[in-house]
């Protein structure tokens, strides 16, 4: 054994999957990855090509070209929607249970009721549709940026309200809802007053506040994400943790994924997410490293492909040092979790099959196909470490090895 490193590129998706036309139609044609490449002819990413980037993506756009040395595939989203939680804890090996769909409105008069039992002073708030204000300084209400009814927000200020109450309250609410996610979060410096005024309604059906308007992200910016259905003691974090193989999150991914027995480290910044990736992985023999480029999917949602292209760009640079510095047993998965095509004409994730792009020395050549679901990298991950396997998921360790190799070699 030796290290593994998973970078999730996210957002960066290689093709709408079959079911979108029946499932997400407004995602119909996107190519976050393919449309990028149609914009910027010239873009160049010299290491994610190496690794098989055009291979899987299989379309001759620009000047990059597929490498006949390349391990890679492709993996279709096995949760529904497009989701960055759900797309998460499915690579780290869980099955995604169906949540439910629905606005904040059909929810609201049971957390009212529940919150206040428990002692929470609650009041309605808002003209024709309706959301909550606990203790005067927290807010309940849709989540406006993700896919409408898929996510609830519980948005506070920390000059009145601790995290630590902010991640009681939540749990609360989490148990009293089926939706995917319900998120809590808050920053300093700032008033209930400019969280209210940021409340705004979609559809005539949602409501919600919108969190860059509010100023939470300001100063002193904390967030926690409660997923539908999540049990980490299948998921491949939690297993190598018991079994003392060290666990190392970084950037978004430490923000969703439960990591009770490694090291999680938040930020969003591409090049200190890779900086803190290349420094961790310099100083260990062995472990797990999984980090989560999140600007990329931020670009996306703005529909800016230069902004998306530049990440990429300092995201090929470091993954380049990493595999530079990579021993004999070390191996290097890059990845997606959605799509988030720029040109597709709406600001949510779109939902598209992702590059499974695999990299170590002595390795086979190969197309690991189609895989169905995210969860199959998770259990690869579990294979290589000799440990007990995910959930979900089916290896795909054994075909990247030569016949004159041993796996654990």
């Amino acid at each position: 054994m030796g290290r593994f490193i998973v970078i999730i590129l996210d957002g960066f998706g290689i093709g709408y999957m079959e079911d979108t036309k029946i499932v997400r139609p407004q995602d119909f044609g996107s190519n976050t990855c393919g449309n990028i490449l149609k914009n910027m002819p010239n873009l160049r990413l010299k290491n994610l090509e190496k690794l098989g980037l055009i291979n899987a993506l299989d379309l001759n756009i620009g000047i990059m070209k597929k490498n006949s040395s390349a391990i890679y595939g492709r993996a279709a989203l096995l949760h529904k929607g497009a989701d960055t939680f759900l797309g998460h804890q499915e690579i780290m090996g869980s099955k995604p249970k169906p949540p439910v769909e629905e606005p904040f409105s059909k929810s609201i008069d049971k957390i009212f009721n529940v919150l206040k039992k428990q002692g929470y002073s609650v009041e309605y708030k808002g003209d024709k549709i309706k959301f909550l204000l606990v203790n005067g300084c927290v807010t309940i209400a849709d989540n406006i940026e993700a896919d409408l009814g898929q996510v609830y927000n519980i948005t506070t200020t920390f000059d009145m309200f601790s995290y630590d109450d902010l991640i009681r309250l939540a749990k609360i609410v989490r148990n009293n809802v089926k939706v995917s996610r319900v998120i809590a979060f808050g920053g300093e410096n700032i008033s209930i007053d400019e969280i209210l005024n940021a409340a705004e309604e979609k559809e005539n059906k949602y409501i919600g506040i919108n969190a860059p308007k509010s100023g939470v992200y300001k100063k002193g910016y904390r967030v926690h994400h409660f997923g539908y259905g999540i049990n980490p003691n299948v998921q491949l974090p939690t297993i190598l943790g018991k079994r003392g193989i060290y666990v190392c999150l970084i950037g978004k991914v430490a923000d969703i994924v439960s990591n009770e027995y490694g090291e999680s480290i938040h930020c969003v910044d591409t090049k200190e997410v890779l900086e803190i990736t290349l420094d961790k992985f310099k100083n260990i023999k062995s472990g797990f490293i999984c980090t989560n480029i999140q600007e990329t999917d931020l670009a996306g949602h703005e529909g800016n492909i230069q902004k998306y292209a530049d990440k990429l760009l300092i995201a090929d640079e470091y993954i380049g040092y990493i595999m530079d510095i990579m021993n004999d047993n070390d191996r290097l998965i890059v990845m997606a979790d959605h799509g988030n095509d720029p040109t597709i004409g709406h600001s949510h994730h779109t939902r598209e099959y992702v590059p499974i792009l695999v990299y170590g020395k002595n390795l086979n050549p190969v197309n690991i196909g189609t895989r169905n679901t995210l969860s199959d990298v998770g259990a690869t991950i579990a294979d290589y470490f000799n440990v007990s396997a995910t959930e979900n998921g089916v290896s795909f360790l054994n075909s990247i090895y030569s016949n004159k190799k041993s796996r654990y070699s």
